[in-house]
């Protein structure tokens, strides 16, 4: 079966490019963007060749697995677009529960359990699942705000920061074209609730009944710096709260996170 739109994604306006093969969907979008595309567009493959993750490490995504970007044009500022992620990962873990619901009832007790780990991944037992990357360019008076989502379905990196996970290994045999599919209608709720960043308060309340790590030890690696303490929320504006031994509350906009024990090996 081919990728194709859900019903709500259809009936919201979304246009569908599927791809046999690219390089990165995220790059598909924002050229098109530059091309006067003005959205809403899902750009899609189950087969990645040349994607980018976080601190530009590769994210490649091998065939059979799910690379996806949204293509939204919006009236909003760039501080503002940075909060979507959060809609993002709620959107996914709604999609993941729904293609995983014969998988619950067959495993039971060992059924997967999906988390959302600050800023943008989405955890199954603790290992990463989904890699969530958000990229704006301005066009015209506009900002074109692109949000790729790669969920390992069938195979998962080795040596990650964090370990990684694939729906298959966690005994959730379903296609990329059937996750797509529920990613697209899951992204139209969440995005509606989002609301041009004007609901990110519920957006916000969502995220932390689903957050990994809140209230436990955590130690963040800015790039320059790393910071530990106890994961105390989100702020409303998306930046992580972490406090410190002292009892100070420090905000982090951006940063690689580890929790718990491995909050040590992260500060190392």
């Amino acid at each position: 079966m081919g990728f194709a739109l859900g019903p709500r994604a259809l009936s919201a306006g979304y246009k569908l490019a599927a791809f046999e093969r690219t390089g990165s969907t995220n790059t598909d979008a924002i050229e098109r963007a530059r091309a006067g595309e003005p959205g809403p567009m899902w750009f899609v493959t189950s087969d990645q060749t040349a994607g980018r993750g976080r601190r530009q490490r590769a994210w490649i995504a091998p065939k059979g697995n799910l690379a996806a970007s949204v293509l939204e044009v919006l009236d909003i500022a760039p501080a503002v677009a940075a909060t979507i992620g959060f809609a993002a990962g709620l959107a996914e873990e709604a999609a993941l529960k729904k293609v995983s619901l014969e998988a619950a009832l067959r495993l039971g007790p060992d059924r997967p359990r999906y988390a959302l780990k600050w800023p943008n991944d989405v955890l199954a037992g603790g290992k990463k699942l989904v890699g969530i990357g958000l990229e704006a360019e301005a066009v015209g008076d506009r900002l074109a705000v692109v949000v790729g989502i790669g969920t390992n379905v069938v195979a998962a990196p080795e040596g990650t920061p964090t370990p990684a996970v694939s729906l298959a290994a966690l005994g959730v045999q379903i296609s990329a074209e059937e996750l797509f599919s529920a990613l697209s209608d899951a992204w139209v709720e969440f995005l509606g609730i989002w609301d041009n960043g004007r609901g990110f308060a519920e957006i916000r309340k969502l995220w932390l009944a689903r957050a990994c790590g809140l209230g436990e030890r955590v130690a963040i690696n800015t790039g320059t710096m790393t910071l530990e303490g106890i994961f105390d929320t989100i702020d409303d504006t998306g930046c992580l709260i972490v406090r410190t031994a002292d009892g100070r509350r420090l905000p982090v906009a951006a940063g690689e996170v580890f929790f718990g024990s491995a909050a040590s090996v992260g500060a190392a």
